[in-house]
């Protein structure tokens, strides 16, 4: 036998006995192979965001995104921004999710100041690789019926307001006595239920702040009795609370001018059923942007609890990276928000912004006050409120 041969023999005695060993070694329980770990990204969602949070979900778990080899899968959960704020502070929010994506950053604020109280901590971040940012944004804005919007503005001017929505309302004659058709009846409200929908209690807080011409409302204002007759005749002009539940735009899509003639909700629901509106009933609706705005930030906020590891912190990063990414926001931009990401244009041509311009919709809103977010006591208040006077009865 050669020496070359001799060697290539020794070689695969060699390997053989280290494949054996390895057997071994596998079968003894000496070594174990890793498996790659899912990583779990629960994410309790704001209704109006929660098409857009869950097609980008859908698409990058099909993507199979993994963090240091571990695959990554992100789940969502629907649920109102208050609803989810009243689990938390109850200690009701079982399982705890890893991130949690309210309308508006002031609830995370409320929610976070009850924590710090019990634990003496953040649970919330404002600052660092895990603080909280918008995903995309709207606003409150009117949508009303457009025959009914021409004979508001014949009637009380350009502008479409509270005041003016209060007095229509008021008419004894009804629209008859407006200018419009008799066969219309009397003014309907569209207005979200305040207890299942956070942007109906928002926008009780936007037409205070047209009642008393400031942005930041008081627990004395919501107390003053002239403010709660003015208020309750406004509201009187709902036709049924029970009826609206969370999707109030939905419903006035169904139903049309049975359900409302207009009233005040959020952009982005409005743009995502414009189309089928008019389809629908023929008549479009139009959008008018109030003096008084109510903005909603959508921020994706990340648990900082023991309850969630911090490899699941960082598998939230990853999708958060994902959704502010050019292409995902793109996605959003589709349904009607507006974008978190300002490199994707608002007045792309296919965006809704300028296919609905026409029916009032603008990517540049007009001049207007922005409301401040009402504080604890102030929010508890206008549900009080509206618990023992409107939706009681």
């Amino acid at each position: 036998m050669t020496k070359t041969q001799i060697v290539f023999v020794v070689l695969i005695v060699v390997v053989l006995a280290i494949v054996g060993v390895s057997y071994l070694l596998q079968r003894s329980g000496g070594v174990q192979i890793a498996k790659p770990t899912t990583l779990s990204v629960r994410i309790v969602c704001a209704l109006p965001v929660e098409p857009f949070v869950r097609e980008a979900a859908t698409q990058f778990n099909a993507e199979k995104h993994t963090l240091e080899g571990n695959p990554i899968e992100v789940s969502i959960v629907p649920m109102d921004g208050l609803v989810a704020m009243n689990r938390w502070e109850r200690d009701e929010m079982d399982p705890i999710p890893t991130v949690w994506i309210p309308d508006s950053r002031y609830l995370v604020e409320l929610v976070n100041a009850t924590f710090k109280e019990k634990l003496g901590r953040d649970i919330f971040l404002t600052g660092g690789e895990y603080r909280t940012r918008p995903i995309a944004t709207s606003l409150f804005s009117w949508g009303i019926w457009e025959s009914r919007d021409a004979v508001l503005r014949a009637q009380y001017g350009e502008d479409i307001t509270w005041q003016a929505i209060h007095d229509a309302a008021a008419a004894k004659g009804g629209w008859a006595e407006l200018g419009g058709e008799p066969e219309w009846g009397y003014f309907k409200l569209v207005v979200p239920n305040p207890r299942k929908n956070v942007g109906g209690l928002l926008a009780m807080m936007a037409a205070a702040g047209e009642y008393y011409q400031k942005t930041r409302i008081e627990v004395a204002d919501v107390t003053n009795p002239e403010f709660q007759q003015w208020m309750k005749e406004l509201m009187g002009a709902v036709t049924d609370f029970s009826s609206l539940g969370s999707y109030s735009v939905e419903n006035l899509a169904l139903f049309g001018y049975s359900m409302g003639d207009g009233g005040q909700l959020l952009e982005s629901d409005l743009l995502t059923n414009m189309e089928g509106i008019r389809t629908r009933w023929v008549e479009p609706i139009v959008i008018r942007y109030p003096q008084y705005i109510t903005w909603f930030d959508f921020p994706y906020t990340i648990w900082m609890g023991d309850e969630t590891s911090a490899e699941e912190k960082n598998a939230a990063l990853v999708f958060e990276e994902y959704l502010l990414s050019p292409e995902v926001q793109k996605l959003a931009l589709a349904q009607g928000l507006r974008p978190a990401n300002t490199e994707v244009s608002i007045s792309e041509p296919d965006s809704p912004f300028v296919r609905y311009q026409a029916q009032g919709a603008t990517a540049v809103v007009p001049r207007s006050t922005r409301m401040y977010s009402p504080d604890r006591d102030v929010l508890l208040a206008m549900l009080r409120w509206f618990d023992l006077n409107v939706y009681a009865q």
